[in-house]
């Protein structure tokens, strides 16, 4: 490979780096001037494709993001005259496009102006108008990850337990629906919200635990998407201050993300929780969750039984008060997860009971558990359920029975990271003869 080859290589990956982080913003802006959420993705590729182009020869702008959103609306602008701008605020950028693009550009921020929200983050408005109830719940939640998240289908079917192929078809579903049904860029206000909140709360939190456990790659977690999830998080409950389940969201991400920074070792080999630095862990992020969690609690008794966030946070309360590891309160979680399996019934939810219930009452109480969930479809596959019945066998001195739990787990996981921790824990168990 040339010098020049290896430039350009450069350039690229920093071009769709750029792009990933760029992504869901500029289809959020997008989305509310052309008031289309498909027709904002396809000006963000335009917009791309174009940098791909360019910027191996002028170099990366100093602000990349602003650079794609300028040709992005240029794009839109022609887009607008080749309509003929049928719809009004569309006829007053239709004056200006005879003038210089800084114009039209003027009049589109001013129209944008006006078609503000009381939400006041693009983002989260794009969030909530893709969370419309002409769609599924589960349709919902892949096309607002896919849109907004810029998850990829494997790591959106990775989070739902699904194959690639059945979320592929929610997406083309959801999509289709969209433009049959005509709808557009629309926050929505009152019960239609409320309606909405509950959708919007699963995307934020599946954005987030991307972000915490990466479902594939050489890297454990990716920041990025849990400074997203947690900035709108903290936004919706500025926003919406008497729901408890909004509250319960932050809260729980909030002392989750405070464990980010002890989740890996040096080499970036993961560290399970039972075992971290616990000094590490954030504390003010910590004061900030349990702040958000008294709110949630507060909240409860008016918003009826408590919701299965408020629930999730006062599961990672537990871990966030206890100073040493052994503090843990593993009955008072055992006990939490009993309640969740019946507010928010889920394979997930029974496999992390499981795992509660061998550390309360002895790996053979999981071994009982996990063993009740073994053949849920759902399940097959997913590399946590072996890992955890390795980790109950380990503890229960069943080192060979373990070590193929362990070897099992390590084949299904997609993550180079977690490959190597659940390979390294089927080595102690030879160690341990």
């Amino acid at each position: 490979m040339t010098a020049g080859d290896a430039h350009e290589a450069e350039t690229h990956q920093a071009i769709e780096a750029t792009f990933r982080i760029e992504r869901a913003r500029l289809i959020a802006g997008l989305a509310r001037i052309v008031r289309n959420v498909d027709r904002a993705e396809e000006l963000a590729q335009d917009a791309l494709v174009l940098a791909l182009s360019e910027w191996p020869r002028t170099g990366v702008p100093d602000n990349p993001g602003a650079w794609l959103m300028a040709v992005a609306k240029r794009r839109a602008v022609d887009a607008f005259r080749r309509d003929k701008m049928r719809e009004r605020k569309h006829e007053e950028i239709a004056r200006t496009l005879d003038e210089t693009f800084d114009g039209a550009l003027e009049a589109i921020t001013a129209i944008e102006a006006a078609m503000d929200d009381d939400l006041g983050d693009e983002l989260l408005g794009l969030i909530f108008t893709a969370c419309h109830p002409l769609l599924s719940p589960d349709a919902r939640a892949a096309f607002t990850l896919k849109v907004v998240g810029g998850l990829t289908t494997d790591e959106i079917a990775r989070a739902f337990l699904s194959s690639e192929a059945t979320i592929a078809q929610r997406i083309v579903r959801a999509k289709n629906a969209i433009a049959k049904a005509g709808l557009t860029f629309e926050v929505p206000r009152g019960a239609e919200r409320a309606a909405r909140l509950p959708s919007v709360l699963e995307v934020i939190y599946l954005i987030f635990n991307e972000g915490y456990a990466a479902t594939a790659g050489d890297d454990l977690v990716r920041p990025g998407l849990c400074l997203e999830a947690q900035r709108l998080g903290r936004i919706l409950a500025g926003l919406l201050p008497e729901e408890a389940e909004v509250h319960g969201l932050l809260a729980l991400i909030e002392i989750q993300a405070s464990r980010l920074g002890a989740r890996t070792g040096p080499d970036g080999a993961s560290i399970p929780l039972t075992e971290q630095d616990r000094a590490r862990w954030d504390h003010l992020l910590i004061g900030r969750g349990l702040d958000a969690l008294a709110r949630a609690e507060a909240l409860g008794p008016k918003a009826g039984d408590v919701g299965p966030y408020v629930l999730q946070a006062a599961l990672a309360a537990c871990h966030a008060r206890a100073r040493r590891a052994a503090d843990t309160d593993w009955p008072r979680i055992a006990a939490l997860y009993d309640r969740l399996r019946v507010v928010a019934p889920s394979p997930v939810v029974d496999l992390n009971r499981a795992i509660a219930h061998s550390m309360a009452f002895g790996p053979d109480a999981g071994l009982r558990l996990v063993d009740e969930i073994a053949d849920v479809d759902v399940l097959r596959g997913y590399a946590p359920l072996p890992a955890a019945r390795g980790d109950f066998l380990f503890r229960a001195g069943r080192l060979a029975e373990a070590r193929s739990e362990f070897k099992a787990a390590a084949t299904l996981t997609r993550n180079a990271r977690e490959r190597a921790f659940l390979l390294a824990r089927a080595d102690a168990c030879d160690c341990k003869h």
